[in-house]
C-alpha cells in the first residue's frame, strides 16, 4: 500500500485540495494518508476533511491522523511538507517591521527580506525532518510546498544532500493558463515550458499547435491601456520574456516598483497584501471547522495546478507526466550557479524524477535570477556558518531593500526582525549587530 504523509496538514485549504486530487485518480484508490500537525485542532479539523472527500468520493483511502512527526513518517513513500514555521504572526513581523522603516513587501515569502527571515525560521525545522526521514523513510521523495521554495531546497541539498527531495509550486502552470485565456487559445492544446528560479521562471515556450502566442499577447496589451500598467507587463517588455509569478510577487523583487508611491499607484500594486490573504486563509480555517462540527459538507475543489498529487500517481502507477519542478541546478540551467535552485520542466515516471536540461536562459532574464540567487546564498550560508552578518548582507544585496532603504537601516530593522522571531531562528543567529561605526 502505497503510503502518503501530510506534515502541516493543517493548513486544511490546501490538504483538501490535494486530498480531492488524489481521490481523483482510480489507481490511488486505497491508499494510506497520514496526517501530522503540531496543533491538535488543526489536525482534527484536516482529519475531519480528508474523511469527508474520501466518503464523497466513494473511495478507500486509509485515513490516519498522528500527532508524533517519527510516527508519522514510519515507512512513508512519500511526503508532502506545507509547514509554515512561525504562522501569521511570523508574517506579521517580516511585513509589519520593515514597512516602518520604509521597506515595502507585498507577499514577503520568496526572497527579500520577508524571504530570508522565513527561511531562517524553516530551516531548524528542515533539518529535523530531515534528520526523521533518514532514519524512518529513506527511501521516501519530499515533496516541498513551503515556501521560501528555493531557499529551502537549497538548505536540503546542503543538510540532507541523500534525500530525495523536490518542491513544487503552481506559478508556472497557472501564469501558462491565465495567458492562454487571456488570448483565446484552448489550454488543452497549448504547451508551454518555463525555466529560471521559483517565482522568478520565465516562459520561454508558450504555443498553439506550433503557434508562438506571445505575438497575440503583445497585441492584446497594447489594447488594453489596464493592462499595460502591471508589473509582469513592464517585466516582458524590458526582458522580452512574462515572467512566472504574479505581479504582486514580482513586483518585490525588483528594484523598480516599490521604491516610490509614484511607482505603486502606477503599476497598481497593494504594499503589505499577504496580511489579508493570511487572515482569510485563518478564517478559512475556522468556516472548515466550523462546518465539520455541524455536519455541513465542504466546498470541494480540485488544485488543478498542484503537482504533488501528479507526482505520486505518475510514479505508483509508472504512467509519465510532465510538471515543472525545483532542484539544484545539476547541468539545468547553464548559465545559472551549479549549486543555485532552478525551477525547470521535469518528467515523472515510473523511475523517477528526469529534470530536463533547458541550456542557458537569455541573459537578461539571467541577470534578474542570478541577483535573486545571490540572496538565497547568502541566506543559506548564514545559517549554514551561523553568521548573523551573512543575514544583514542578504538584505542587503536584495534589490528592493537597496533600492529604498540604507544600509544602516536595514543592520537595524534585521536586529529588530531577530529579537522579534527569537528562537524560532538559529541560535549563533540571535545576535544584534552594530547598525553604525559609532
Amino acid at each position: 500500500m502505497t503510503r502518503v504523509v501530510f506534515i502541516g496538514a493543517g493548513s486544511v485549504v490546501f490538504t483538501r485540495q490535494l486530498v480531492t486530487d488524489l481521490v481523483g485518480y482510480p489507481d490511488l484508490d486505497g491508499l494510506e494518508l497520514v496526517l501530522h500537525d503540531i496543533d491538535p485542532d488543526r489536525l482534527a479539523v484536516a482529519e475531519g476533511t480528508a474523511r469527508q472527500v474520501n466518503d464523497r468520493a466513494g473511495t478507500h483511502l486509509v485515513v490516519r491522523p498522528e500527532a508524533d512527526r517519527r510516527r508519522a513518517l514510519e515507512g512513508a513513500d512519500f511526503v508532502v511538507n506545507m509547514v509554515q514555521v512561525g504562522g501569521i504572526d511570523g508574517t506579521r513581523k517580516d511585513l509589519e517591521i520593515p514597512a516602518r522603516y520604509g521597506l515595502k513587501q507585498t507577499i514577503g515569502d520568496t526572497t527579500g527580506v520577508g524571504g530570508v527571515f522565513r527561511a531562517l525560521r524553516t530551516f531548524p525545522f528542515l533539518s529535523g525532518l530531515a534528520a526523521d526521514m533518514r532514519e524512518v523513510c529513506p527511501e521516501a521523495m519530499l515533496l516541498n510546498y513551503t515556501n521560501p521554495m528555493a531557499m529551502n531546497i537549497w538548505w536540503l541539498s546542503v543538510a540532507a544532500p541523500e534525500l530525495r527531495a523536490i518542491g513544487l509550486c503552481h506559478s508556472v502552470y497557472w501564469t501558462a493558463h491565465g495567458l492562454s485565456a487571456l488570448v483565446g487559445a484552448p489550454f488543452e492544446r497549448v504547451r508551454y515550458r518555463a525555466a529560471g528560479v521559483n517565482h522568478q521562471a520565465w516562459l520561454l515556450e508558450w504555443t498553439l499547435d506550433g503557434e508562438d502566442l506571445y505575438p497575440r499577447l503583445r497585441e492584446r496589451i497594447l489594447g488594453d491601456p489596464e493592462l499595460q500598467r502591471r508589473v509582469r507587463v513592464e517585466m516582458l517588455e524590458r526582458f522580452g520574456y512574462y515572467p512566472t509569478e504574479t505581479s504582486e510577487h514580482s513586483s518585490e523583487y525588483l528594484s523598480w516598483f516599490l521604491r516610490s508611491p509614484e511607482q505603486i499607484a502606477k503599476y497598481r500594486i497593494e504594499p503589505l497584501q499577504y496580511l489579508g490573504i493570511s487572515e482569510g486563509n485563518v478564517q478559512e480555517f475556522e468556516d472548515a471547522k466550523a462546518s465539520l462540527a455541524k455536519g455541513e459538507e465542504l466546498e470541494l475543489e480540485h488544485g488543478e495546478g498542484e503537482y504533488a498529487p501528479k507526482i505520486i500517481n505518475a510514479i505508483t502507477t509508472g504512467t509519465s507526466v510532465e510538471i515543472h519542478g525545483n532542484l539544484p541546478n545539476r547541468g539545468l540551467i547553464d548559465n545559472l550557479p551549479g549549486d543555485a535552485v532552478v525551477e525547470v520542466p521535469v518528467v515523472v515516471d515510473g523511475q523517477g524524477l528526469h529534470p530536463q536540461n533547458m541550456g542557458s536562459l537569455p541573459w537578461g532574464p539571467a541577470s534578474q535570477n542570478l541577483n535573486y540567487i545571490s540572496v538565497g546564498r547568502l541566506a543559506v550560508e548564514a545559517a549554514r556558518m551561523g553568521d548573523p552578518l551573512l543575514v544583514r548582507q542578504a538584505v542587503l544585496v536584495d534589490p528592493n531593500a537597496s533600492s529604498s532603504v540604507t544600509p544602516e537601516q536595514i543592520w537595524a530593522m534585521c536586529n529588530d526582525l531577530v529579537a522579534a522571531h527569537g528562537d524560532l531562528l538559529p541560535e549563533p543567529l540571535r545576535v544584534s549587530l552594530p547598525a553604525t561605526w559609532a
